[in-house]
């Protein structure tokens, strides 16, 4: 079985807001998953996507969302150390998750990441070659994508796409058009899909791996990103790094000032966006708006949902009692939480599992 747990604490802190239990709990949890991980050596399930997407949807922009996560990736670094796992047994076990949207900084994104993380992991922690080499995944910017034109969408895809791939991106998921508006549909899916298809099978420039290097303008690119990312790492540390910057706010506020710019700029046509604030299309009075299908939970699909957790409830109602009690335990003695909670999730529901996570770990709160 192959994937990736995403439990990025720090990004849902800084960009995506769904934070459940404390902070210092959820460091705890991430790391009894990555000593979980290394004790039964799974290799090919990925302990932690260390996200800048979402950062990224938040508003970042591209060198904001580089900076961050790095500097998020080397944060879990340093409390895994910390545990006492050794930096060749774990860094092979993180992933990382970028997004790729139309600023001429993502061209690059993938490159700099992989230097700045390998001359430290090297450098600094001393860690073998593999251990040096970042892997991350490339979604398409959701955020570039719009409601007016959504035909247009698939292009600006398809340009994002092209650029994960010249940046040899490890893998890649391609947006649907209609993604703006509704969870997409089989016919938009099918042409997401369709973008990395004719990509990798029709488009001649990439059957060669690596199509941009040497270009002047990658090359210079790549070093003006690089100078840009390591000098946010030095405002980060002067807050008391990633943890200290978040106490005051720093990551949310810098992210809230560039999502405000770009509306600033996409209403005011400085930033100009095809079929959204330029080149707008001639519509006639009486002409009908475009028809999108929303996807959307029925009533019967919403109680049978229920239905199947209650009854899920009472079948191990006794069972569920006897982990949920062995779960507090193991959290408030010290104990590998997740080692108790690959027992308790077959007999739990993700409910009764949360609200015992709030008894002992504490709810999140937002430091103002």
């Amino acid at each position: 079985v192959r994937g990736t747990v995403q439990a990025d604490i720090l990004k849902e802190d800084q960009g995506q807001n769904t934070c459940l239990f404390s902070t210092e709990f959820s460091l705890r949890m991430m790391a009894d998953i990555q000593e979980w991980f290394i004790e039964k050596q799974v290799r090919n399930f990925y302990s932690v996507s260390i996200s800048g997407y979402h950062i990224a949807e938040a508003g970042a922009n591209p060198i904001s969302q580089l900076a961050f996560t790095l500097a998020n990736g080397f944060t879990y670094v340093e409390a895994y150390l910390a545990r006492g796992m050794d930096i060749d047994d774990f860094a092979p076990n993180l992933s990382f998750f970028f997004s790729n949207g139309m600023d001429p900084e993502y061209s690059v994104i993938g490159r700099v990441a992989r230097r700045i993380w390998a001359v430290a992991m090297r450098d600094k922690y001393g860690a073998s070659e593999r251990s040096q080499k970042l892997k991350y995944h490339v979604q398409t910017s959701g955020r570039s994508l719009h409601a007016q034109e959504m035909d247009f969408n698939d292009i600006r895809t398809t340009l994002q796409a092209l650029i994960a791939i010249y940046d040899n991106a490890n893998s890649l998921h391609t947006n649907a058009y209609d993604e703006a508006v509704t969870t997409p549909g089989e016919e938009s899916v099918r042409r997401a899909l369709a973008i990395q298809l004719i990509i990798n099978r029709e488009w001649g420039l990439a059957m060669n791996e690596n199509p941009l290097q040497g270009s002047f303008i990658i090359d210079q690119l790549t070093d003006l990103v690089e100078e840009a990312v390591l000098a946010e790492f030095d405002r980060i540390n002067e807050r008391g790094g990633v943890l200290g910057a978040m106490e005051t706010g720093y990551q949310r506020g810098r992210i809230q000032d560039e999502s405000m710019l770009y509306e600033h700029r996409k209403h005011d046509g400085s930033l100009p966006i095809v079929g959204v604030n330029t080149f707008l299309k001639e519509v006639e009075d009486d002409a009908t708006p475009q028809h999108v299908e929303l996807a959307r939970a029925t009533d019967e699909e919403k109680e049978s949902q229920l239905r199947r957790v209650h009854e899920f409830q009472r079948t191990h109602e006794d069972e569920a009692a006897e982990a949920l009690a062995r779960l507090k335990a193991a959290a408030t003695s010290g104990e590998n939480v997740f080692a108790v909670l690959m027992d308790a999730a077959h007999v739990c529901s993700l409910g009764q599992v949360t609200e015992a996570f709030f008894e002992v770990g504490g709810a999140y709160r937002r430091n103002v």
